[in-house]
C-alpha cells in the first residue's frame, strides 16, 4: 500500500472500492468522524536555528577542544560553555556593545571562569593531600576525559566478559584453520 497516496482512510476506501479488500468494521465510523489532517512541510524539514548559533560556531572555531561538550543540552543545569558564550554575546549586544567587543568580553569571561575552576580544583587537591586523603575526582573534567571515562568501562570488559572471550577463542580457531588450509594448498 505504500505506492498509494493519501492517508490510511483514503487508501482503505480505494482498496474496498477496487474489491481488493473486504470492508473493515471501522471504515464507516471513521468516515463519519475522520481523523484530523495536518499540513505537511512539503517534504522538507526546516532546520531549527537559535539566535546564538552564530556565536556558538565562532566559539567552536576559537576553542576547538570545546566541541566535545554537547551544545544541544540547552536546558540542563550546567549549559555548555558555547551556549553561555553565545547568550553572553547577545546580552552585551542588546546593551549596545559592538559585536567584536561583546565577543572579546564573553571570551575573556569564559577564560577567567575556566581558570577559576582549575585553580579551585588544584586547591581542593592540595587540601586533600594535607589531610592525607585521596584527592577528589575533578568536578570540571574536560569533555574528552568524560567520554574516555564512559568508554573505559566497556574497554575493560573485553578482557573479562566470558561471551567476548568465547568469541575471541572462536575467531582464533577460525584463523588457525584458515592458516592451515593455506599451508596445505600453497
Amino acid at each position: 500500500m505504500s505506492f498509494m497516496k493519501g492517508d490510511m482512510l483514503t487508501r482503505t476506501r480505494k482498496l474496498v472500492k477496487g474489491l481488493a479488500k473486504a470492508e473493515p468494521v471501522w471504515l464507516k465510523a471513521m468516515e463519519r468522524a475522520p481523523p484530523p489532517t495536518f499540513p505537511s512541510p512539503g517534504g522538507k524539514v526546516q532546520k531549527i536555528s537559535l539566535p546564538e548559533d552564530v556565536y556558538v560556531q565562532k566559539f567552536f572555531k576559537k576553542h576547538p577542544n570545546s566541541k566535545y561538550h554537547d551544545a544541544i543540552k540547552i536546558s540542563s543545569f550546567n549549559p555548555p560553555p558555547a551556549r553561555v558564550f553565545g547568550w553572553r554575546v547577545l546580552e552585551l549586544k542588546e546593551q549596545g556593545v559592538s559585536e567584536e567587543d561583546a565577543m572579546a568580553v564573553a571570551d575573556m569571561e569564559y577564560r577567567a571562569e575556566k581558570k577559576a575552576k582549575k585553580t579551585a580544583y588544584a586547591r581542593l587537591k592540595q587540601i586533600a593531600r594535607l589531610q592525607g586523603k585521596r584527592p577528589p575526582p575533578n568536578p570540571y573534567p574536560s569533555a574528552i576525559k568524560e567520554i574516555q571515562a564512559e568508554e573505559r568501562k566497556h574497554v575493560g570488559s573485553r578482557f573479562f566478559d566470558p561471551e567476548i572471550l568465547q568469541i575471541v577463542e572462536r575467531m582464533k580457531a577460525e584463523k588457525g584453520a584458515n592458516m592451515q588450509e593455506r599451508m596445505r594448498g600453497g
